[in-house]
């Protein structure tokens, strides 16, 4: 579904050019903005005023130009050669976090189950997701807890965990493309699975929010989960150390984890970059790892896991810039 939502026209001076409200910042550190505390720099980040701001940016930037949109950046590793274009942060800025009773362009809701609809914008933590959910009585939310990234990140990649994943509560996401026009879609025009999600005609766009449906329930039970589930994460995590969660995807029957241990790489080492001791499927920064130390870490686990078990990992982690 489609609507003409472009932003508004803001005259400068009579000359109808965009004031431009954030800020820019040249040869950023993106190790600042990561959560694995490794990288090189940025050509350019934007940190927008707000969603009028971030249209007129998106606008403004050239074709041939990248445009990379970031949240708390823990999925995200920058090689160390940096990267070019426009990497965007998001998170503190489109923080809108919502009960809505709209019903107009939406599936009907469930004639069995009472629910509501919470809307959440692209840069708010998932956790806040969780714990407002649970906060308004609302259950089914409580894994977002356990996922340290922002709503963009979470519906970009069907992030899940503790057997739920976010594209079951989506009833509708609101999406930015390359004109700077925002769009509203159904789930049924995405192709979901796994840790994917692609728009069925491709098309260059963003998740900027979306309409999660969730059945009102007992809010206290509700914290309960959150917080037995933030401890097991504590004690089955490496938290203590700059990681990107999970590296790899679960293949299909098995844990990436298991494979991993089951091939002794354990406590491996390439530079600072270490196969965590207490999680395999994690990667943790012991002090001073670059880019290239966690890169060439993870095709060291990709090459091992195949010959010892002839199942080629596919990456959680997206890797983006250039090799040094």
């Amino acid at each position: 579904m489609r609507h003409d939502y472009r932003m508004s026209e803001i005259d400068v001076a009579g000359g109808g050019a965009p004031v431009l409200r954030g800020r820019f910042f040249y040869n950023e550190p993106m190790k600042k903005h990561v959560s694995w505390r490794a990288g090189g720099a940025a050509q350019r980040v934007y940190i927008p005023a707000d969603l009028e701001d971030l249209g007129w940016l998106v606008r403004s930037v050239p074709a041939h130009e990248d445009i990379h949109m970031v949240g708390l950046g823990s999925n995200l590793l920058v090689r160390d050669g940096g990267v070019a274009g426009v990497v965007i942060l998001l998170h503190g800025v489109l923080k809108k976090l919502a009960i809505e009773s709209r019903t107009h362009g939406l599936p009907p809701a469930p004639a069995d189950i009472d629910t509501a609809l919470v809307y959440a914008q692209a840069g708010v933590a998932a956790p806040k997701l969780a714990r407002f959910s649970a906060n308004h009585n609302l259950v089914g939310g409580e894994f977002w807890a356990g996922i340290p990234g922002t709503v963009g990140g979470v519906i970009a990649m069907n992030a899940g965990c503790f057997d739920s994943e976010t594209w079951d509560k989506l009833v509708q996401v609101q999406t930015l493309d390359r004109q700077g026009q925002l769009n509203e879609r159904l789930p049924d025009e995405y192709v979901t699975g796994y840790r994917h999600v692609a728009l069925r005609h491709a098309r260059e766009e963003w998740f900027i929010g979306g309409w999660f449906r969730l059945a009102r329930g007992d809010g206290a039970a509700s914290r309960e989960t959150i917080r037995e589930l933030l401890k097991k994460r504590i004690a089955t995590q490496p938290l203590n150390l700059p990681n990107a969660g999970s590296v790899f995807r679960n293949p299909p029957g098995d844990y990436a984890a298991r494979l991993i241990e089951s091939c002794g790489l354990k406590g491996y080492r390439v530079g600072d970059a270490q196969v965590s001791e207490k999680h395999a499927n994690f990667i943790v920064n012991r002090g001073h790892a670059t880019a290239t130390d966690i890169e060439r870490l993870i095709e060291h686990i990709e090459d091992s896991v195949e010959a010892h078990t002839n199942v080629r990992l596919l990456r959680e982690v997206r890797i983006i810039g250039e090799r040094r």
